[in-house]
C-alpha cells in the first residue's frame, strides 16, 4: 500500500508543471530629467504642467541569469539635445546593484530610442534580444526615402548589426514570447515600429512596460502616451489595459519614466526594489 501510494505521489508530482525561477526586481535610476512637459507624456496635459522624470534600467535576477531591461545611454550629444541630471553611466548605476557589467547575460530592449538602446556596448558578454521587426525596420527601411527614424542613433544601429554578426543578438519573432524562464514578452503597444513590454513571472507576476506607458498617470486616467501616433493611440491605451490584466493589478504595472517608483517600492540611492 506504501508504495503503491509514492507511485501516485510520484505522478501527481511529475504532472505539476515545473515552477519557474523566483526573480527579483529592481528598477535602477541612471539620471532625472526635470521640469519635463507632462503635455510630452499623457495625452491632454495642461501644455504648461511639468513633472520630473527618471531615467531607468530594471534588473532582474534568477535562473542562473543577470537580465537588464533596457541599457540606457552614455553618448554625451543627447545630453545636448536632452538635457538631463544626476547622470551615472549604466554600467556604473548597475554596478551599484552588486552586478558587474560583463557579469549581465542577457539585455531585452523594448525599443531602439536613444535612451533605451544607447548602453548595449556598455554590458560586454551580454546577449541582446529585440523584435524581430523592430530590427528589420531600423536596420533598413528606416533610413530610405519616407522612412521614420526620429530618436534613433545610427552609432546604436552600427552596434545592433555588430551583435548580429558577433553571434550576441537574439530576434523575438512576435507576440507572447518566452525569451528566458519567466520571462515573456508582449507586443502591440507601438511606440516604435514593433515595440515591446515584459512581464516577469512569479507569486505575484509584475509588467514592466517601458516607454509603453510612461507614467502611473496614464494607467489611471486611462490616456494614451503622448508621443504616439493619432491612429495608435487606442492601441496604447488597449495594451495599457492589456498590462494590467497580465500584472493582476495596475499596481504591479511598472512605467517606463515615471518617479514615482521610487517612492511605491522601498529605495536606497538610485535603486528600487520591486520585487
Amino acid at each position: 500500500m506504501k508504495k503503491l501510494f509514492f507511485l501516485f505521489l510520484m505522478a501527481v508530482v511529475t504532472a505539476l508543471p515545473a515552477a519557474g525561477p523566483d526573480h527579483s526586481i529592481q528598477a535602477i535610476r541612471y539620471a532625472n530629467s526635470p521640469g519635463f512637459a507632462a503635455s510630452g507624456l499623457v495625452i491632454g496635459a495642461q501644455k504648461d504642467e511639468r513633472v520630473d522624470i527618471a531615467f531607468v534600467v530594471w534588473l532582474i535576477r534568477g535562473g542562473g541569469h543577470n537580465i537588464l531591461f533596457d541599457s540606457g545611454f552614455h553618448r554625451e550629444k543627447w545630453m545636448k539635445y536632452f538635457p538631463v541630471t544626476d547622470f551615472l553611466r549604466p554600467d556604473e548605476a548597475v554596478n551599484l546593484a552588486g552586478v558587474k557589467p560583463e557579469e549581465v547575460t542577457d539585455i531585452v530592449i523594448s525599443h531602439a530610442h536613444w535612451d533605451h538602446m544607447g548602453g548595449v556596448d556598455l554590458f560586454p558578454k551580454a546577449t541582446v534580444w529585440i523584435q524581430k521587426e523592430e530590427f528589420r525596420y531600423y536596420t533598413g527601411e528606416a533610413w530610405q526615402p519616407g522612412g521614420k527614424h526620429g530618436g534613433i542613433d545610427p552609432e546604436d544601429v552600427e552596434q545592433l548589426v555588430r551583435l548580429n554578426t558577433d553571434g550576441r543578438l537574439r530576434l523575438i519573432d512576435g507576440d507572447d514570447v518566452e525569451v528566458l524562464p519567466g520571462i515573456r514578452v508582449y507586443t502591440g503597444a507601438r511606440h516604435t515600429f514593433a515595440s515591446q513590454y515584459i512581464r516577469v513571472d512569479g507569486n505575484p507576476p509584475f509588467v514592466l512596460a517601458s516607454d509603453n506607458c510612461y507614467l502611473y498617470r496614464n494607467l489611471a486616467e486611462h490616456k494614451a502616451s503622448a508621443t504616439f501616433s493619432e491612429a495608435d493611440q487606442p492601441g496604447n491605451i488597449k495594451n495599457q489595459a492589456r498590462m494590467i490584466e497580465l500584472a493582476g493589478s495596475a499596481d504591479r504595472v511598472v512605467p517606463g519614466h515615471d518617479m514615482l517608483q521610487f517612492q511605491k517600492f522601498p529605495t536606497q540611492g538610485r535603486i528600487a526594489k520591486i520585487k
